[in-house]
């Protein structure tokens, strides 16, 4: 699995104008990173009515978190781990650090896979996604109660689900709304931007892009 997600990426060519129409005018915008940490599945993500599993699996997931209820922003949303791109750090950087932070995850610089198309917010974050493999790594993580109120493995077949994307439209942009099915829930972007990108990307190997997609009305502020 490694191998094949190295390869995708390796192929991958990131589009260097890949922030979405909405934020054009907005310049200069503030860089952020996430990571997209593919694990073992473990006992599966106890999450919007995905069963877990009766034995520890380590067919490949992605690594997802709820934020903690007493965030200034965003809080009890479905999210990756990731953070603002401190002075001096380039977003590969950033992505291992919030790693550290947030879920207790210490990797080096060596499980970086790659990256895919940023992804620019309402809020003023021009946001890049970092592939990460966390493997077996991931058996022990220790949540950041601050900022993390549940960490999830989401298997990797839940992202291929045929019901996925959701695409939406609004009176209030000209650009689709995107999100993602989970369990018997949904996530909305950045996060399922970046999802709906792995999918197609690393799972499927085609080259569609992710960041015209806008985000629902209450992920506006």
């Amino acid at each position: 699995m490694r191998d094949l997600l190295q390869r995708r990426l390796d192929a991958f060519d990131v589009c260097a104008q890949s922030l979405a129409p909405q934020a054009a005018a907005r310049a200069p915008m503030r860089r952020a990173a996430v990571a997209l940490v593919v694990v073992e599945e473990g006992h599966g993500a106890e999450a919007y009515g995905i069963a877990r599993l009766a034995q520890w699996s380590a067919a490949p997931a992605l690594l997802l978190t709820l934020r903690a209820s007493g965030m200034r922003q965003h809080a009890g949303q479905w999210a990756l781990p990731g953070g603002r791109v401190d002075q001096g750090e380039t977003p590969e950087q950033t992505a291992l650090r919030e790693l550290r932070e947030e879920v207790g995850l210490v990797l080096d610089p060596a499980a970086i896979l790659g990256r895919l198309d940023d992804y620019a917010t309402r809020s003023g974050y021009a946001i890049t996604p970092i592939v990460v493999w966390g493997g077996e790594a991931a058996r022990r993580l220790a949540p950041n109660p601050q900022e993390v109120a549940s960490v999830h493995r989401i298997p990797m077949n839940e992202l291929m689900r045929e019901d996925a994307p959701i695409v939406d439209h609004i009176p209030q942009s000209a650009q689709p709304v995107l999100r993602m099915p989970l369990g018997s829930g949904w996530v909305a972007a950045p996060t399922a931007a970046f999802l709906h990108l792995f999918r197609v990307v690393c799972l499927g190997g085609r080259p569609p892009r992710g960041a015209h997609f806008d985000q629902p009305l209450f992920a506006w502020k």
